[in-house]
């Protein structure tokens, strides 16, 4: 376990739980005076992933747990451990890297590919102190500073997570999604024993086709051994109702129609249009997508409560739809569209202002 360190103004706890559709929160622990989270993450580091393979192990990724701390009243810095896996599925993953002794360089690697992936999650590179400058010369948004200092994009690990993460987010509050996707995650992920606790991957597009949708599908193919109640490795157990079918259409889309590695390198019209023809995704839920996913910071997600505020502050309270306020959000604040829409969300909560503006 390696301690490290990363210099850069950002608000854990508060980017944690500010409800980005990217994926659930990581695990939260508070120590007295500090923040942690704990989550899983995968590396792609093909040359230590071929040394560690051989007829008892088979590895597409390295599984890595990562530890973040932060001081409570210090956003300007967190500090980060490692572990390795104890156990991966029936194999004792400690014992396999021991006898390989991996070398310094092979380290320097996996420390490299973790530091990438937290820049690119908590989206560490984006110059905040810039975009609060932004902030400051629009009298409406200004006050969100105050509220919102040291909020992050908090960008997804994986984008399939994060398109069913979102559809699974239609007209659910982020307490109900986080725990249908958590769930989701402990019916069917990958298990991962480390020192410090078991953690679960998301599962894949091709295991979402096999997944039951109703506890009747799981019982009928069971042969109705038990009482139906008993039957809880199904979609419907894990809160995502009549989103079932979409997540697993979405799924074979993917498969078939889509290589999501294309989509980073589109413009944003054309991903959208493009996201937005997949089962159960609306502007709203595509827009979601395309920030949360794929880091495009010109998007704007719409739903009901962002199209209030924007009304409130912008259009002294006239009734305005959803596309007008996608479009203003997005010719308004221009390449800050995705974070000012994310701080306007965020301010609206914490200032009383979303108790104000409720209808």
């Amino acid at each position: 376990m390696t301690n490290l360190k990363f210099n850069s103004l950002i608000n854990l706890k508060l980017t944690q739980e500010s409800g980005q559709t990217s994926q659930a929160p990581w695990k939260y622990i508070s120590l007295g005076d500090m923040d942690e989270f704990n989550e899983l993450i995968y590396l792609k580091v093909p040359s230590i992933i071929n040394e560690l393979n051989d007829e008892t192990i088979n590895l597409n990724e390295l599984p890595i747990l990562l530890k973040l701390s932060q001081h409570k009243s210090n956003f300007n810095e967190f500090s980060y451990l490692y572990e390795f896996p104890k156990k991966l599925g029936n194999h004792q993953f400690s014992q396999i890297l021991d006898e390989k002794n991996l070398s310094n360089n092979e380290i320097k690697t996996i420390e490299n590919e973790i530091k990438n992936e937290l820049s690119k999650i908590y989206d560490l590179d984006f110059d905040l102190e810039k975009f609060y400058e932004f902030l400051l010369d629009d009298e409406k948004l200004a006050p969100s500073v105050d509220f919102c200092n040291g909020l992050r994009l908090f960008i997804a690990k994986d984008p399939f997570e994060c398109i069913i993460s979102s559809i699974c987010s239609a007209n659910k509050s982020i307490a109900r999604w986080t725990k249908s996707i958590d769930k989701i995650k402990h019916n069917w992920g990958e298990k991962v024993e480390f020192d410090s606790g078991i953690f679960y991957g998301f599962p894949s597009p091709n295991q979402f086709l096999d997944f039951y949708e109703t506890p009747i599908e799981e019982a009928d193919a069971d042969g109705h051994s038990y009482e139906i109640e008993c039957y809880t490795h199904n979609m419907k157990s894990c809160g995502v109702g009549y989103r079932a079918p979409y997540m697993k259409k979405a799924s074979q889309m993917i498969l078939d129609e889509m290589d999501l590695n294309d989509i980073f390198n589109m413009d944003y019209e054309e991903a959208f249009d493009l996201i937005l023809k997949m089962p159960g995704v609306g502007p709203k839920v595509a827009d979601c997508i395309l920030l949360y996913g794929f880091g495009f910071e010109e998007a704007f997600p719409s739903d009901v409560w962002i199209k209030r505020i924007v009304s409130h502050l912008y259009f002294d309270g006239e009734e305005i739809s959803a596309d007008k306020t996608r479009d203003f959000g997005i010719e308004h604040f221009g390449d800050y569209a995705g974070y000012a829409q994310l701080y306007l969300f965020h301010y609206a909560r914490k200032s009383g202002l979303m108790e104000k503006i409720r209808k």
